[in-house]
């Protein structure tokens, strides 16, 4: 990987402006970083087949749908791109998201707990599981399959156990949880400064970037390559915000998920920790000769994976205004895993982004949405899904191979 990262370099080095960040990516792509191209063309060919079919489809109320019922599940999926980047993966992260689904509403609605106590006791027992998958995994060398696999299992009789004889409770439509995950919405002025402030921060982080990489005698883009960049951001998000608008505008619950997906992004791509899950998924034996703390790693991927199965089954929960049997069940695991893999976060580790997640569950969504408008059946939805996730996963092998050939040329 660094032998072609440096002759990438070296023959990049006197590109600059936008000839030059195009050249950078076909570049890139011819060495099989293909980044997120793969999703977003497979996302435009999957919004234009349902547009076709039906134009209900990318209508503004049924895109506000959209944007909502992908916040849960995505923020489930952003978990498990931690985990998958340290080539690991999670198999209960539906159970876990149930089980905190169901603990909230035991502590908030049955023992009468404030609402803010009872969300701090579900993640807190996310972290908890997550710490201790690591402590399996770190302790007793268990794959993280079978350790996850168990807790897929056990987790879900502890859910009912909670749950009790009733097997659901509501929560109350008039709490700020459910107004969040239902009738909140971003005030139109306040979104279009989210917009603004999005494209200056992209502006500001590339020029800070671009500035590194000249001192360091390296390939930047330029300024005007930059401020075109972020120009074009900030006319994709204010026309986003604009159509959303049509209807009931931005989810502050979509929003919360975009939020945790941009701290995630720049955790990993701007942190030591990110760089050590990338050092660890990459190659683990040269992670620890090079003095990472490979253990620590493992337990804080996991850690947070359960963390975000807990956040996501809170919100599916407000989202339902209601914990039963079912919750964190169904396709809920498998679109979790399979939004973080459609996303482009491989599953052999130490490749992969936070927006992966975003994109991804926007894909699996999509899917979901487009086919509901239609009237088919669920087991068309399922096998499409299933389609899709194995061009995913051919796309990352081809891609894998073709970036090792390109590395010993």
């Amino acid at each position: 990987m660094t032998v072609t990262t440096d002759r990438q370099d070296e023959r990049l080095h006197h590109r600059a402006g936008l000839s030059g960040a195009v050249t950078d990516v076909v570049e890139r792509a011819r060495g099989g970083d293909l980044g997120v191209i793969p999703v977003v063309v497979g996302l435009v060919v999957i919004w234009t087949v349902l547009q076709v079919l039906n134009p209900i489809f990318l209508s503004s109320a049924n895109l506000v749908n959209l944007t909502l019922e992908s916040a849960a599940v995505g923020i489930i999926a952003l978990g498990v791109v931690c985990v998958l980047l340290v080539g690991q993966i999670d198999l209960s992260v539906g159970s876990v998201s149930g089980l905190s689904g169901a603990v909230l509403a035991v502590l908030f609605v049955s023992e009468g707990l404030p609402v803010w106590l009872a969300i701090a006791a579900s993640v807190l027992l996310g972290a908890v599981i997550g710490w201790l998958y690591g402590q399996l995994f770190n302790r007793f060398g268990v794959p993280s399959f079978v350790i996850t696999l168990a807790g897929l299992l056990g987790f879900l009789g502890l859910q009912l156990y909670v749950l009790g004889a009733k097997g659901s409770i509501n929560l109350p439509f008039d709490s700020g949880l459910v107004n969040f995950a239902q009738l909140d919405f971003v005030p139109a002025w306040l979104s279009y400064t989210f917009a603004v402030v999005a494209a200056v921060w992209l502006f500001a982080g590339g020029f800070l970037h671009a500035r590194q990489r000249r001192r360091a005698g390296l390939s930047a883009r330029s300024v005007t390559a930059l401020a075109v960049r972020s120009a074009a951001l900030l006319a994709v998000l204010a026309f986003v915000v604009w159509y959303l608008g049509q209807t009931r505008g931005v989810g502050w619950m979509f929003v919360f998920f975009v939020g945790l997906v941009l701290i995630m992004h720049y955790l990993l791509s701007r942190t030591k920790w990110g760089r050590a899950v990338y050092a660890v998924g990459g190659n683990v034996e040269a992670a620890r000769r090079a003095g990472i703390n490979v253990r620590a790693v493992y337990t804080s991927v996991f850690v947070l994976c359960s963390a975000f199965a807990a956040v996501g089954g809170i919100l599916a929960a407000a989202r339902l205004a209601a914990a039963n049997q079912s919750s964190g069940g169904g396709d809920v695991n498998l679109n979790a895993i399979a939004a973080a893999v459609i996303g482009g976060t491989s599953l052999f580790g130490g490749r992969g982004t936070a927006f992966g997640a975003l994109l991804g569950v926007i894909v699996i969504q999509s899917i979901s949405s487009g086919l509901t408008l239609l009237n088919l059946d669920s087991s068309i939805r399922f096998v499409v899904t299933g389609v899709v996730l194995l061009l995913a996963v051919v796309v990352d092998s081809v891609s894998r191979r073709s970036r090792t050939s390109h590395g010993r040329a």
